[in-house]
């Protein structure tokens, strides 16, 4: 990485604004900067998280719109927010994850947090990606650009910016598209699916001949920003993106995104320095919601000219209100104390034709709302050499589906904290560790999905299991850290504890969700050596390993699904002038079964 993000990765605290204000002590973190600059040029945050980040791995679905898992977790037990706010997608099947709803052209950085450490927000039980989108600046400034890529990938983007020193605005968009991804055997999705060799009813998940070449995706985005210093100590933030995708194609799935709408809206108020019991007070609101219909559309399945096509629609709108308050008790002490509050909506129905007309107007997810209320209290306290966090949640969460329907509603509640410290033992050397305790609930899926079809026959299997219980993760994190004149190096090593940790059982036609108990633990190698002024090497490695503690019905194995045992990013910099570089990379990771 270049030396202006070596410097984020030291984890030295930064500043809030004025030289006087309190220092904030993080805990150890990632930080991704100049994301819509040279540092990522990606078509998919989430392949550019994982190629940045070693802890991150990819789950490809498609060209466009992957997952991620951090730490061997990913879906809900990542908390992803996009300047604040809950985004969630719509697809039960992770079709439209979080991270494909913004553009890394719109990104200004990222900070990736490892383990429970995050009481501000809820359902962090594994790690928090936050995304901060571009700020608006007060010159006039603008950046028009094209990208070129494999397999057909094109991209045009503009961005304008510029106002006054009280109020400043920003717009941005984009449109791009890509055709489809070859895998390591150079066959693109139709050829992917017909290596399979598949029969009966899962062999007309093949693509029609007359859709075998078809872009895998089209997608534009539009941003729009503004900022008002209202008067010296009161500041508004007001944002809006939406995004467009259409014909999105998922060879990994039986249907296709006929399209993936989504719009986001964020309002930020400050208020600073109103006395000793008041260095910042915060008000945030969000609405984020999304459109996705699924079908079979462009696959055998829907017959000669798509007579028999079905399609699953489903929407999802999250609200939320965060409120906080800072009170800077001195110099080197600060508390932070506030309340949070979401709702969450998710829908979802069956539409069909032709044969497929018996499934027409069932629900998959019935209106089901999820309702969160919550406090939260943060201790911050600097020493010479020590640094101690302290934080503490609780959570009350209602899940209630539609009244219409005989579906049981689900009230949880949990007690989430953590304590962190990082002790400087000399001016290279510094020791970290923490030990945290959260909590996430299922969501509608998991509780209430109902599918429409069992081997072609009408049976509306319920998937969801409605007596789950939530998941509680209990973590410890240790590390350290040394720098050297022309190096530094870190050293990570954590071990979770997952209790009542919710599982996808495929045995299982009915109630497929389970709640297990396991153990994830792991270690992780960082570092950088800079051979001159202009060159530098860095490397990172990360290994992690998962076990259930007993092996499902029916099974034998303990192992946990989808944990990349072993993942090496390396990395060969060149600066060769202030405003130009070049990056030669290498992302290895090992295989899993």
């Amino acid at each position: 990485m270049k030396k202006a993000v070596y410097l984020l990765l030291l984890g030295v605290p930064p500043l809030q604004a004025g030289d006087e204000a309190l220092p904030v002590i993080t805990v150890d973190s990632t930080t991704l900067s100049d994301i819509s600059g040279e540092e990522v040029k990606s078509a998919d945050l989430a392949e550019a998280l994982a190629k940045k980040v070693p802890s991150v791995s990819l789950v490809r679905r498609s060209g466009i719109a992957n997952d991620i898992i951090l730490r061997g977790q990913k879906k809900d037990n990542i908390n992803i927010l996009i300047d604040e706010a809950k985004v969630y997608g719509a697809c039960p099947n992770r079709m439209d994850p979080p991270t494909s709803h913004i553009l890394t052209n719109n990104i200004e950085g990222i900070t990736i947090t490892e383990g429970p450490y995050d009481v501000e927000n809820f359902g962090t039980l594994s790690g928090a990606v936050k995304i901060t989108t571009q700020k608006p600046s007060e010159e006039l400034a603008g950046e028009v650009g094209v990208n070129f890529g494999s397999w057909g990938y094109r991209k045009q983007y503009a961005t304008v910016s510029g106002g006054s020193e009280r109020v400043r605005m920003l717009l941005s968009a984009s449109n791009e598209t890509s055709g489809q991804y070859e895998d390591g055997d150079g066959n693109d999705f139709y050829e992917q699916i017909a290596n399979l060799n598949l029969t009966g009813m899962a062999g007309m998940a093949q693509y029609k001949d007359q859709y075998r070449d078809q872009d895998a995706y089209t997608k534009q985005t539009v941003m729009g920003k503004i900022y008002a210093d209202i008067t010296d100590n009161q500041k508004l933030k007001l944002s809006y993106t939406a995004n467009r995708s259409d014909d999105v194609l998922y060879p990994s799935s039986m249907m296709d995104a006929l399209y993936d709408d989504s719009d986001i809206f964020t309002a930020e108020y400050t208020l600073s320095e109103l006395g000793r019991y008041s260095k910042s007070l915060d008000f945030n609101y969000y609405d984020s919601k999304v459109d996705h219909p699924m079908s079979n559309f462009y696959r055998l399945s829907s017959g000669p000219s798509s007579v028999n096509e079905k399609t699953s629609a489903l929407t999802t709108r999250t609200r939320g209100f965060k409120a906080k308050n800072l009170f800077e008790l001195d110099d080197r002490t600060g508390l932070t104390l506030g309340v949070d509050a979401s709702n969450r909506n998710w829908d979802g129905t069956y539409h069909g034709e032709g044969t497929q007309a018996q499934v027409d107007g069932l629900k998959s997810i019935n209106h089901v709302d999820t309702e969160n209320r919550a406090i939260f209290a943060e201790f911050e306290k600097r020493y010479e050499t020590l640094n101690l966090r302290v934080g503490a949640r609780y959570d009350d969460t209602t899940i209630t589906p539609a009244d219409d329907v005989a579906q049981q509603a689900n009230d949880y509640n949990a007690v989430s904290g953590f304590a962190f410290a990082s002790y400087q033992s000399n001016e290279s050397t510094r020791y970290f560790a923490g030990i945290g305790k959260s909590s996430r609930v299922p969501d509608a899926r998991e509780l209430y999905f109902k599918g429409a079809m069992i081997n072609g026959m009408l049976m509306t299997p319920e998937v969801g299991t409605p007596t789950l219980d939530q998941t509680t993760n209990t973590e410890i994190d240790l590390g350290v850290e040394k720098r050297y004149q022309n190096a530094s190096v870190k050293a990570k090593v954590f071990h979770s504890w997952l209790k009542d940790f919710i599982y996808y059982n495929a045995d299982k036609t009915m109630h497929a969700f389970e709640n297990i108990d396991a153990t994830i633990h792991g270690v992780s190698l960082s570092g950088e050596y800079f051979v001159g002024d202009t060159v530098s090497l860095d490397m990172a490695l990360a290994w992690q390993r998962g076990q259930k503690d007993e092996a499902l019905a029916g099974q034998t194995d303990k192992d946990l699904a989808e944990i990349t045992p072993i993942k090496v990013n390396l990395g060969l910099n060149y600066d060769y002038s202030p405003r130009s570089a070049a990056r030669l990379e290498m992302v290895a990771a090992d295989k899993w079964n």
